[in-house]
């Protein structure tokens, strides 16, 4: 079965030098700030990192596929898996981040609901990492997305 042609595309300009934006997505002491609460490691070409959301009992195993230092990490990851490219662009007032995700193997309703899970999350993951690098913040959007009780 060949992979769907869908892809999910979330960006965000975050006002902040691509040095420090790129280092927040493969350093897991800052990304345990805005995203997941668990990894194995920071990521590194070639090698499977481990991601946990510990508050709801999820782990994922992420294969980074390549990286080129500020400017993208390239990444697969997912049940069943897919293709997550993080590129990052330098801009006038700080770093345009480009979240996309593609290679999809799922088809209609399936399709329909992953492709809507991942526009929310990546959104939710970019918006975290604004507050977090421009102001400090750690708003817990993830945690309080789906609420536990």
């Amino acid at each position: 079965m060949s992979n769907s042609p869908a892809f999910v595309e979330a960006q965000m300009l975050i006002r902040k030098p691509v040095q420090e934006v790129f280092e927040a997505f493969i350093n897991p002491e800052l990304t345990t700030q805005f995203w997941f609460t668990k990894s194995s490691g920071r990521l590194e070409e070639g090698k499977t990192i481990t991601w946990e959301w510990e508050m709801y009992g999820v782990k994922n195993n992420v294969t980074v596929h390549k990286i080129i230092p500020n400017h993208l990490i390239k990444t697969e990851w997912g049940d069943p898996s897919s293709n997550v490219d993080y590129e990052f662009k330098e801009m006038e007032k700080g770093t345009l981040v480009v979240i996309k995700s593609y290679g999809f193997t799922q088809t209609g309703e399936d399709l329909l609901k992953t492709i809507n899970d991942n526009t929310g999350g990546f959104t939710t993951v970019l918006d975290g990492c604004k507050a977090y690098l421009e102001h400090g913040i750690n708003l817990r959007l993830i945690e309080d997305k789906f609420p536990q009780k």
